[in-house]
Protein backbone atom coordinates (compact mmCIF):
# COMPACT_ATOMS: atom_id res chain seq x y z
CA UNK A 1 0.00 0.00 0.00
CA UNK A 2 1.46 3.34 -0.99
CA UNK A 3 1.68 6.30 1.35
CA UNK A 4 -0.95 8.04 -0.77
CA UNK A 5 -3.51 5.26 -0.45
CA UNK A 6 -6.27 6.23 1.93
CA UNK A 7 -8.07 3.59 3.94
CA UNK A 8 -11.81 4.13 4.19
CA UNK A 9 -13.01 3.68 7.77
CA UNK A 10 -15.71 1.12 8.51
CA UNK A 11 -18.98 2.89 9.32
CA UNK A 12 -20.71 1.42 12.38
CA UNK A 13 -24.13 2.31 13.76
CA UNK A 14 -24.60 1.48 17.44
CA UNK A 15 -28.25 1.38 18.54
CA UNK A 16 -28.17 1.23 22.33
CA UNK A 17 -30.32 2.83 25.04
CA UNK A 18 -27.95 2.12 27.94
CA UNK A 19 -25.45 4.99 28.24
CA UNK A 20 -22.95 2.80 30.12
CA UNK A 21 -23.10 0.00 27.51
CA UNK A 22 -22.80 2.56 24.71
CA UNK A 23 -19.77 4.12 26.39
CA UNK A 24 -18.12 0.71 26.81
CA UNK A 25 -18.70 -0.23 23.17
CA UNK A 26 -17.45 3.14 21.92
CA UNK A 27 -14.38 2.94 24.15
CA UNK A 28 -13.53 -0.60 23.03
CA UNK A 29 -13.96 0.26 19.35
CA UNK A 30 -11.95 3.47 19.66
CA UNK A 31 -8.93 1.46 20.77
CA UNK A 32 -9.33 -1.21 18.13
CA UNK A 33 -7.04 -2.07 15.26
CA UNK A 34 -9.52 -1.19 12.54
CA UNK A 35 -10.21 2.38 11.50
CA UNK A 36 -13.90 3.00 12.13
CA UNK A 37 -16.45 5.75 12.52
CA UNK A 38 -19.00 4.96 15.18
CA UNK A 39 -22.39 6.65 15.09
CA UNK A 40 -24.74 6.20 18.01
CA UNK A 41 -28.50 6.49 18.49
CA UNK A 42 -30.49 5.71 21.64
CA UNK A 43 -33.77 4.29 20.38
CA UNK A 44 -35.41 2.40 17.54
CA UNK A 45 -37.17 5.41 16.01
CA UNK A 46 -33.88 7.30 15.74
CA UNK A 47 -32.20 4.21 14.27
CA UNK A 48 -34.70 4.06 11.41
CA UNK A 49 -34.43 7.82 10.82
CA UNK A 50 -30.63 7.46 10.72
CA UNK A 51 -30.76 4.54 8.28
CA UNK A 52 -33.24 6.30 5.99
CA UNK A 53 -31.29 9.58 6.24
CA UNK A 54 -34.26 11.51 7.57
CA UNK A 55 -33.82 14.74 9.54
CA UNK A 56 -31.64 15.30 11.52
CA UNK A 57 -29.55 12.53 9.87
CA UNK A 58 -29.66 13.69 6.26
CA UNK A 59 -25.88 13.76 5.76
CA UNK A 60 -24.84 10.71 7.77
CA UNK A 61 -22.86 7.90 6.13
CA UNK A 62 -24.49 4.57 5.36
CA UNK A 63 -23.40 2.04 8.00
CA UNK A 64 -21.33 -0.96 6.95
CA UNK A 65 -22.38 -2.72 10.15
CA UNK A 66 -25.13 -2.26 12.75
CA UNK A 67 -24.84 -3.22 16.44
CA UNK A 68 -28.45 -3.44 17.64
CA UNK A 69 -29.83 -3.85 21.14
CA UNK A 70 -33.24 -5.54 21.36
CA UNK A 71 -34.56 -3.71 24.41
CA UNK A 72 -35.05 -0.21 23.04
CA UNK A 73 -37.54 2.55 23.81
CA UNK A 74 -40.04 3.87 21.23
CA UNK A 75 -39.45 1.01 18.77
CA UNK A 76 -38.00 -2.35 19.81
CA UNK A 77 -34.86 -3.83 18.33
CA UNK A 78 -36.98 -6.61 16.82
CA UNK A 79 -39.09 -4.01 15.01
CA UNK A 80 -35.97 -2.20 13.83
CA UNK A 81 -34.44 -5.47 12.60
CA UNK A 82 -37.63 -6.34 10.75
CA UNK A 83 -37.70 -2.93 9.03
CA UNK A 84 -34.04 -3.19 8.05
CA UNK A 85 -34.30 -6.70 6.64
CA UNK A 86 -37.49 -5.98 4.65
CA UNK A 87 -36.18 -2.73 3.15
CA UNK A 88 -34.44 -3.40 -0.20
CA UNK A 89 -32.10 -0.44 0.42
CA UNK A 90 -31.00 -1.64 3.88
CA UNK A 91 -31.31 -5.43 3.97
CA UNK A 92 -27.70 -6.12 2.97
CA UNK A 93 -26.27 -4.26 5.96
CA UNK A 94 -25.12 -6.87 8.50
CA UNK A 95 -27.00 -6.55 11.79
CA UNK A 96 -25.41 -7.91 14.95
CA UNK A 97 -27.77 -8.25 17.87
CA UNK A 98 -25.94 -7.21 21.05
CA UNK A 99 -28.37 -7.49 23.95
CA UNK A 100 -28.78 -8.60 27.55
CA UNK A 101 -31.44 -11.16 26.63
CA UNK A 102 -30.46 -14.80 26.41
CA UNK A 103 -34.07 -15.94 25.93
CA UNK A 104 -34.44 -18.58 23.22
CA UNK A 105 -37.53 -16.82 21.86
CA UNK A 106 -35.47 -13.64 21.28
CA UNK A 107 -32.67 -15.61 19.63
CA UNK A 108 -35.08 -17.51 17.36
CA UNK A 109 -37.03 -14.36 16.49
CA UNK A 110 -33.83 -12.45 15.65
CA UNK A 111 -32.50 -15.17 13.37
CA UNK A 112 -35.91 -15.65 11.76
CA UNK A 113 -35.75 -11.94 10.86
CA UNK A 114 -32.28 -12.51 9.34
CA UNK A 115 -30.02 -11.11 12.05
CA UNK A 116 -26.44 -11.88 11.09
CA UNK A 117 -25.48 -12.93 14.61
CA UNK A 118 -26.79 -12.83 18.16
CA UNK A 119 -24.55 -11.95 21.11
CA UNK A 120 -25.61 -11.79 24.74
CA UNK A 121 -23.86 -8.90 26.47
CA UNK A 122 -21.66 -9.91 29.36
CA UNK A 123 -22.32 -7.91 32.53
CA UNK A 124 -18.64 -7.78 33.46
CA UNK A 125 -16.72 -4.76 32.09
CA UNK A 126 -13.67 -6.75 30.95
CA UNK A 127 -15.77 -9.44 29.29
CA UNK A 128 -17.94 -6.82 27.56
CA UNK A 129 -14.82 -5.12 26.21
CA UNK A 130 -13.49 -8.49 25.06
CA UNK A 131 -16.74 -9.25 23.21
CA UNK A 132 -16.67 -5.90 21.41
CA UNK A 133 -13.05 -6.49 20.38
CA UNK A 134 -13.96 -9.98 19.13
CA UNK A 135 -16.78 -8.42 17.10
CA UNK A 136 -14.27 -6.01 15.64
CA UNK A 137 -11.74 -8.74 14.93
CA UNK A 138 -14.21 -11.02 13.20
CA UNK A 139 -16.66 -8.65 11.52
CA UNK A 140 -14.19 -5.96 10.53
CA UNK A 141 -11.14 -8.09 9.75
CA UNK A 142 -12.23 -11.58 8.69
CA UNK A 143 -15.67 -11.02 7.17
CA UNK A 144 -15.99 -9.43 3.75
CA UNK A 145 -18.68 -6.72 4.07
CA UNK A 146 -20.75 -5.69 1.05
CA UNK A 147 -19.74 -2.42 -0.60
CA UNK A 148 -22.90 -0.54 -1.48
Amino acid sequence: MSAQTQVKPIEILLVEDSPSDADLAMEALSHGKILNNLNFVEDGVEAIKFLRKQAPYIKVPRPDLILLDLNLPKKSGVEVLQEIKTDPNLKLIPVLILTTSSAQEDIIKSYSLHANCYITKPVDFLQFTKVVRLIEEFWLTVVKLPVI
